[in-house]
């Protein structure tokens, strides 16, 4: 399995601090408004990644924290009149919901920067015994220049990055790279008691202290937006390198952007759509569906017309899973001429594996779900017209296989694959049962379908045993006419 490395820019083999096992950190929410869709995207990309490594057997230990205090979050308390605890609260709520709508399983552990004071005093109070910070008038800087290897992960060099700042230098800072690990508390705003003096921590020092806490020293992977390399990751390397003299991450991983009319969505630019807001036009399932069509690393643009067309992607997949509960109750009990089930099994999978082993490539991996569904279809529409038949079929890098029907045996390997190739991205394909469509509207469209079947209108024919499956009804065409159930 190879992975992208920020940090070398280089695809490096994976292997693992302690064999079997991750530790993997990715930095998730300020918690001021409902995430917007390059939020999700990042949430989904992650969940999928970790998926994947517990399919290839490793045991995750997967943080994601949230960051509860914040300016933001000061303004936003300011703005509706209540408390920052209030807004905090408010949106870990709607975040963990609305991750749950996007079927991410939970984190190992989300820690809460306001949680995890004391870890942070005690961080930053490392660093300035080892001098990499200083103390001014209740601030405390981190010293830039004492950390040699400042800018690695970022390719930045600090000279440059020096002469790009403002001229003047913040009072109180040696230089105009040094950034904050505490500040000093303002009239009403959230303060804690520290050694310097009444204030709250720094964003950067706040992951630094939750990653240590929670995982330790050394980590096997540390991921984020690709807009966090610089200064927010860069910064936790200084702060954690310093004080463990050790690699803090083995490797750094960053998901790309999603744009709107090809320009960055950020909530600071106000051309963002929350994700809220889209589950009013398209299902949460479609949403995941399309964020893990692209590759994480690259650029994804967002607007109405991909969402639909995702749609309709998923909608072909879920389809062919329809289609194989119906083919699997008219399908004869025995077996079929292939014995050795893992030859099949083995060649139809191994792109999926391929695609996702070379860095997690989702758009490779949906495209060989998308062979397995027309390997599926091809199947089941030759055994309606080929039944007690010899049929021949070719799997990639196999010779010839010969099969005489399409037994229950096939049918439930092939059903199987589906369900696991799909639930390792976590891509859901089976209806929910609707128990309250009344019979007498299932019937009706049931006749309509028969009608445009009967009218060679096969589009239409589709179209409606399509929205049949999506009401959760299985149809089942058998010689005595058309047989329907709940499925």
């Amino acid at each position: 399995m190879k992975i992208y490395n920020t940090m070398t820019r280089t695809k490096e083999n994976f292997s693992a601090i302690t064999p079997g096992k991750i530790k993997m950190y990715t930095c998730g929410q300020t918690v001021y408004n409902d995430i917007h869709m390059g939020n999700a995207r990042f949430y989904v990309v992650f969940d999928a990644i970790r998926r994947y490594l517990i399919w290839r057997g490793y045991d995750v230990n997967f943080v994601q924290n949230f960051t509860d205090i914040d300016d933001k979050i000061i303004a936003k308390a300011i703005e509706e009149n209540c408390t920052t605890e209030e807004i905090a609260e408010r949106y870990i709520a709607h975040t963990l919901e609305d991750l749950s709508m996007l079927n991410c399983l939970p984190a190992t552990t989300n820690p809460r920067a306001t949680q995890e004071i004391p870890e942070i005093i005690t961080l930053i109070s490392s660093l300035i015994e080892k001098n990499y910070a200083y103390e001014n008038n209740g601030t405390v800087y981190y010293d830039v220049n004492k950390f040699e290897k400042y800018g690695k992960l970022s390719k930045k060099k600090t000279e440059d990055l020096e002469a790009g700042a403002r001229i003047e230098v913040e009072a109180g800072k040696r230089n105009p790279m040094d950034f904050v690990l505490w500040k000093p508390a303002k009239k009403g705003e959230p303060a804690w008691q520290s050694p310097w003096g009444d204030g709250r921590p720094g964003w950067h020092i706040e992951c630094s202290a939750m990653a240590k806490k929670y995982l330790g020293d050394e980590i096997d992977i540390h991921g984020g937006a690709e807009d966090l390399i610089f200064p927010h990751h860069e910064n936790e390397i200084a702060q954690t390198e310093a004080i463990t003299g050790q690699e803090f991450a083995r490797f750094w991983m960053h998901c790309g952007i999603l744009t709107t009319d090809h320009k960055k969505m950020s909530k600071s630019r106000g051309n963002f759509f929350t994700f809220r807001e889209m589950t009013e036009k398209f299902s949460p399932d479609v949403i995941r569906f399309y964020l893990l069509s692209g590759h994480y690393k690259m650029p994804m643009e967002f607007n109405n017309e991909v969402l639909k067309a995702a749609g309709q992607g998923l909608q072909r997949i879920k389809t062919c899973y329809a289609n194989l509960q119906h083919a699997l109750t008219d399908a004869e009990n025995g077996v079929s001429d292939l014995t050795d089930t893992s030859v099949y099994k083995e060649s139809l999978t191994n792109p999926f594996t391929r695609a996702m082993d070379d860095d997690f490539n989702t758009a490779d991996a949906i495209t060989a779900i998308f062979e397995l569904v027309k390997f599926i279809n091809t199947q089941i529409a030759e055994a309606r017209t080929t039944t007690h038949k010899r049929r021949h079929i070719e799997f990639e890098g196999q010779p010839e296989i010969i099969i005489k029907t399409l037994s229950r045996e096939l049918l439930i390997d092939l059903r199987e694959m589906l369900e696991n190739l799909c639930e390792i991205l976590g891509i859901k394909i089976k209806e929910p049962v609707t128990e309250n469509t009344d019979d007498s509207e299932i019937e009706a469209l049931i006749e309509a379908r028969q009608a445009a079947r009967a009218a060679k209108n096969f589009a239409e024919s589709d179209r409606i045993r399509d929205e049949l499956s999506s009401m959760g009804i299985i149809l089942e065409d058998t010689p005595g006419g058309v047989r329907w159930r709940r499925g």
